[in-house]
């Protein structure tokens, strides 16, 4: 019997001794999740640093009209407005502004600037909308009182970046195309959280730039956005997620957007430029209003943005134990595949978008997005606020 008990006990730690070390599986996890990066930034990303628009033999000039709401923004209303009301546009265009229920100055601003420019439309709104939470009941009236098919969307707090944007931004509509995803940057003020939002923001235009080219369009901002009416009116606007504060550009484009119909501009001049968040609290109080609409992506969209997210958060916690415990020279490898890869995506990238003084701290801010994800990642399930000023 003693026997047969010490046959059992050494069989045993032979099969344990068959067994993968744990710290070949820390490789070989690492090793994964560092390809997975290295695969999106192959499949997708590289293709806005490699875009080139494609070259038309002629170009159409379309009838646009131009949608802001606002609500209690006199002061960007005095500033930015201006900007859109002195485009540089051969053809018919109007400008809308849906003034909801301000208390501000609001009205008399737009009435002063409705005797110096005559295709400037005010909407005045005053009584809120039962049941349809944020901004998407003022959007909706603006959408519907425009005259033309081509809308071209932005904020009170923005500004064109040049007096082409109008034209711009119609420019990028084909034979196809009923979307056109735009740029909305941010201002260059001193300051690290300055460069903290420009690069958040960079990084997400990153994502849904590149997924609009790989025939994935998931999202656009509203901050520069346009679509077709007719597709406005297809989809019965907002109202499959009325009920949902936030969305009015985000959830409307992921519902209507598909590989045919959606474009990107990355012209300079088609771009938009806003003030940045002030503080860190506000700046916070903004992205996690805007992550708690990321629950209602379609499935792919949302399996794509989580594998990614989930891969970048766990990289550089992989990276350090894997170097202390496995062999530092295969961990350096796929690390520093990826490290050059992201590199070259980045400067093109950021060339394009008029943010490569971001280039030099990306190592940092590439770090940085472990605690992003920390931060904002309840933002996915909390309950959105009923506002959206």
């Amino acid at each position: 019997m003693r026997h047969k008990a010490l046959y059992r006990i050494f069989a045993a730690m032979h099969w344990i001794e068959l067994l993968p070390d744990w710290r070949l599986i820390l490789l070989i996890v690492f090793c994964s999740i560092a390809f997975i990066q290295i695969c999106y930034y192959l499949f997708f990303f590289l293709r806005l640093a490699l875009h080139r628009p494609s070259r038309r033999d002629s170009s159409q000039t379309h009838a646009v009209s131009v949608v802001v709401c606002a609500r209690d923004e006199a002061a960007n209303l005095a500033v930015n407005l201006p900007g859109i009301l002195v485009q540089d546009y051969p053809s018919t265009h109007e400008v809308i502004v849906v003034n909801d229920n301000s208390y501000d100055e609001s009205k008399y601003i737009l009435e002063e600037l409705h005797r110096a420019y005559r295709q400037l439309h005010i909407v005045e709104l005053r009584q809120e909308a039962k049941m349809i939470p944020g901004k998407k009941f003022p959007l909706s009236v603006g959408v519907k009182t425009a005259k033309y098919e081509i809308l071209l969307l932005t904020d009170a707090d923005c500004v064109p970046a040049s007096e082409h944007w109008i034209r711009s931004m119609q420019d990028a509509y084909g034979d196809q195309t009923e979307i056109v995803l735009g740029y909305g940057a941010f201002h260059k003020t001193a300051g690290f959280l300055n460069k903290l939002i420009r690069w958040e923001t960079f990084h997400t235009a990153l994502q849904y730039l590149s997924y609009a080219l790989a025939k994935v369009p998931y999202m656009g901002v509203g901050r520069n956005l346009s679509y077709k009416k007719s597709v406005f009116f297809r989809h019965k606007g907002f109202s499959s997620h009325n009920h949902i504060p936030g969305g009015d550009d985000d959830l409307f484009i992921n519902m209507a957007a598909n590989k045919k119909n959606a474009a990107i501009n990355i012209a300079p001049e088609s771009f938009t430029l806003s003030k940045p968040a002030g503080s860190w609290k506000q700046w916070m109080s903004q992205k996690r209003r805007h992550y708690s609409t990321g629950k209602y992506y379609k499935p792919l969209h949302k399996f794509l943005l989580g594998l990614y997210a989930a891969s970048h958060f766990l990289l550089y916690p992989l990276l350090i134990a894997a170097l202390i415990y496995t062999d530092w020279r295969i961990v350096l490898s796929f690390f520093g595949f990826r490290f050059l890869l992201q590199a070259f995506v980045f400067w093109k990238t950021m060339r394009k978008l008029n943010e490569k003084d971001l280039f030099p701290l990306f190592p940092v801010f590439d770090i940085w997005m472990f605690l992003y994800y920390l931060i904002f990642a309840p933002a996915l399930v909390r309950k959105p606020r009923a506002t959206w000023k």
